[in-house]
């Protein structure tokens, strides 16, 4: 026992450097996701049939495009996606460059949970808005956004942990963070003690962002 506490001690610079790669990965990734995501839900919403902003080719296109980055697997996408994070970045190892492959990866993904957020709004709401004349934009602003935040609050607790999970295996091709770590000690070393105390910080990081989702979709709930 007492040599596990020493070696975790050991590890403890590294531990914390990996830990807050990971917590940047995953933070540029989410804002992204948020700036770009978001919108691409909405839109893939309201150019639906029967709605404000009908387009059947809009819709079309957007959801081939998202369809088409959600169908390649995270590794190949890392690969993918090498050149593309060398213009951007200047490198292709690194939090910063396993950042891009991450973003990619979570836009398509939380647009698609924007767009089932939307779908639960009651649609008699939006079409009595349409009726006295309100634009498109202020039925965004003011009925969609405020109807779906505790869904899209949940979504975004959703895309924040299958991120986490990504992030590990960018770990494995140079990404940094606490997979890069398990995977240069726990695999290539044998050293099991650090393999468990990785998988112990993922689990307790998991279970915080889970219950300070659910406890936010909560709070902003109004129905």
């Amino acid at each position: 026992m007492a040599d596990i506490v020493n070696r975790i001690v050991e590890l403890l610079p590294e531990l914390n450097t990996a830990f807050f790669e990971t917590l940047l990965m995953v933070g540029i990734a989410l804002v992204v996701a948020l700036l770009i995501g978001l919108p691409m839900g909405i839109l893939l919403y309201v150019t639906d049939r029967g709605l404000f902003l009908e387009n059947r080719f809009l819709k079309l296109l957007t959801g081939i495009v998202v369809n088409l980055v959600r169908s390649v697997p995270f590794l190949i996408l890392l690969v993918f996606l090498i050149p593309l994070t060398k213009a951007i970045v200047h490198t292709t190892i690194g939090p910063l460059a396993a950042s891009v492959s991450l973003s990619v990866a979570a836009i398509p993904f939380y647009a698609r949970i924007v767009e089932t957020a939307a779908r639960e709004i009651d649609k008699g709401v939006i079409e009595a808005a349409v009726a006295v004349g309100a634009s498109p934009w202020m039925i965004i602003r003011e009925i969609i956004l405020p109807e779906a935040k505790s869904g899209l609050i949940s979504g975004l607790t959703i895309t924040c942990i299958s991120l986490i999970g990504y992030s590990a295996m960018a770990g494995t091709v140079g990404g940094g963070g606490i997979g890069d770590l398990a995977i240069r000690y726990g695999y290539y070393r044998y050293d099991d003690t650090v393999m468990f105390t990785t998988v112990i910080i993922l689990i307790v990081l998991v279970q915080f962002i889970q219950y300070l989702g659910d406890f936010l979709a909560k709070v902003v709930n109004k129905r």
